[in-house]
């Protein structure tokens, strides 16, 4: 058995764990083994017992202070990895996840294998499996350099499913003094505001794209959504044109999303998009140009004016 510890990198978002990290911990329970989590955050009873449910049967606590913390996290995981000895150690394709792989690959001399939507174990071969060209071709990768070998996951990758776990066992960890590299300190926070369903748990996504035309046609997108307690998401194009914010782009530089329905308003398909919502549930698609490649993913596919089809399905929805 090529993998008998498993460590999963827990980033504590609000008082609860990243939604990342409970996917990771699922996956995770499926290789067997001891399965541990390295959290940062301050931490509470009720996560600790949130990651016990999710499989971890330890976890190894880091408090940040008012610095930056990803270049000590990753110096106190390198003085973890020399004193227990993992095999396989799965981060989230967040920011602070890939900080801190990146570090701590740089400070272990292992590789770092990054945009997984799979991790395997066949014997004493680990192998990750990634999208390459939009996620047109798949390719796998066995790694050879030996343990401990380090993932970065694409989320919505694998389900979050708790378990029957008991509450883990604690164990603090000190935050190193790294210099320079650890001297940045954060001033200030800023939390976006949000209503209505957030994009990632959605279980309808509208998403809106080039066709919609400008930004006064959002104010459609957005009824619809209403209609269906959807959440609205968007193309990079249009968030670039500032008509929505970042935190709604669905992409391969955005949000993955796999809501049960995904409706495509007036979007093309590009295959950055495509891959953010390629593997949704439902997807239904409204394009005037019948060979836009979106139809090509998509299980309803309406050939017609944005504008004309959105306005008869709002009145359809408010007659019901």
């Amino acid at each position: 058995m090529a993998v008998n510890t498993t460590w999963v990198f827990v980033e504590e978002q609000d008082g609860k764990p990243a939604a990342i990290s409970l996917e990771l911990l699922t996956k995770a329970r499926t290789f067997g083994g001891q399965l541990a989590a390295v959290l940062l955050g301050t931490g509470s009873a009720e996560l600790f017992a949130e990651l016990g449910r999710y499989g971890a049967t330890r976890v190894f606590h880091l408090t940040p202070d008012e610095r930056l913390p990803t270049a000590a996290a990753a110096a106190a995981m390198a003085e973890l990895v020399g004193s227990h000895a993992p095999d396989l150690l799965l981060f989230g394709l967040t920011s602070t996840d890939r900080d801190v792989a990146g570090r701590l690959s740089a400070r272990l001399g292992k590789p770092v294998i990054s945009n997984a939507i799979e991790v395997a174990i066949d014997g004493d071969d680990v192998t990750v499996t990634n999208e390459i060209f939009g996620g047109a071709q798949l390719v796998d990768t066995v790694f050879r350099a030996g343990a401990p070998y380090l993932v970065l996951a694409r989320p919505k990758s694998f389900p979050a499913e708790p378990g029957d776990g008991d509450t883990p066992e604690l164990i603090p960890v000190e935050m190193p003094e790294v210099g320079q590299a650890g001297s940045a300190v954060v001033t200030g926070r800023h939390v976006e505001e949000r209503e209505g369903p957030q994009l990632e748990e959605a279980a309808v996504v509208v998403s809106a794209g080039r066709g919609m035309g400008s930004v006064d046609q959002m104010a459609i997108i957005e009824e619809l959504a209403g209609l269906l307690g959807a959440a609205v998401g968007a193309t990079r194009a249009i968030v670039d044109a500032d008509w929505i914010p970042y935190s709604r782009q669905v992409g391969q530089t955005g949000k993955t999303v796999k809501p049960d329905v995904y409706i495509a308003c007036g979007v093309s398909g590009a295959m950055q998009h495509l891959v953010g919502m390629k593997d949704s549930k439902v997807i239904i698609a409204i394009n005037k140009d019948e060979e836009a490649p979106i139809f090509g993913v998509s299980d309803l596919g309406i050939v017609g004016d944005v504008h004309k089809v959105l306005p008869n399905l709002i009145a359809a929805l408010k007659a019901r």
